[in-house]
């Protein structure tokens, strides 16, 4: 992490840590949202996750929930913003020889040129994905619920790897932040693409560009 964002990290985990789950769920939310409409947090949310679920195993079970959602909520407020402005406001906000490789992504791939990129970490660029997904109009419901899938894998698989490896992963997170989410998306990005050699792969990717 750069290192203002090094002591952020610690500052949110710290308090993500220490406070009962009513107020660290909704703060989760909160920072999830932020981080993926107005702010930029690379790699704060995963630590988060790691870091709640290391102190507290039984949150496993529902607190990568909590930042998936507000991954969500900051999508959906970006796609909003973006399908009332269109493609005025896209062009304004990105270059326009990287609008053009993510419109031939979303041409060729459909949904999944948006699963791909919510599953992995930064330095790939999420957020032009997700305007242009607006500017498309790109069916609302299923934005909704590809974003929900994929960053609700990605911090499961996280905030597992912190019950059953401990502080390991902590202190490997706060120094290697981006190796190990890197490492983790990595992971579900061959079970991606055995998922698309299948028949069933196949058959949800050109239902996706219908």
């Amino acid at each position: 992490m750069f290192d203002w964002l090094h002591v952020l990290a610690r500052q949110l985990g710290h308090f993500i840590v220490h406070v009962p789950i009513y107020v660290a769920g909704p703060a989760m939310i909160l920072i999830g949202a932020l981080d993926s409409s107005l702010l930029s947090l690379p790699e704060v949310n995963d630590y988060l996750v790691v870091a709640r679920c290391y102190a507290h195993p039984r949150a496993v079970l529902f607190f990568p929930m909590f930042a998936a959602v507000g991954s969500v909520l900051g999508c959906l407020l970006l796609y909003s913003i973006l399908s009332r402005g269109g493609r005025a406001v896209l062009h304004r906000k990105f270059r326009p020889e990287h609008i053009e490789r993510v419109e031939r992504a979303y041409a060729r791939f459909g949904i999944l040129a948006l699963a791909v990129p919510a599953l992995l970490p930064p330095p790939l660029p999420f957020k032009i994905f997700v305007a242009t997904a607006g500017a498309l109009q790109f069916p609302r419901r299923k934005f909704i619920l590809t974003i929900l899938a994929a960053r609700s894998l990605r911090y499961y698989a996280e905030g597992t790897l912190a019950v059953f490896y401990g502080e390991r992963v902590l202190r490997f997170s706060k120094d290697n932040g981006l190796i190990i989410i890197s490492s983790v998306a990595a992971v579900l990005l061959v079970a991606l693409v055995i998922y698309l050699v299948s028949g069933k792969g196949r058959a949800a990717a050109r239902s996706a560009k219908e």
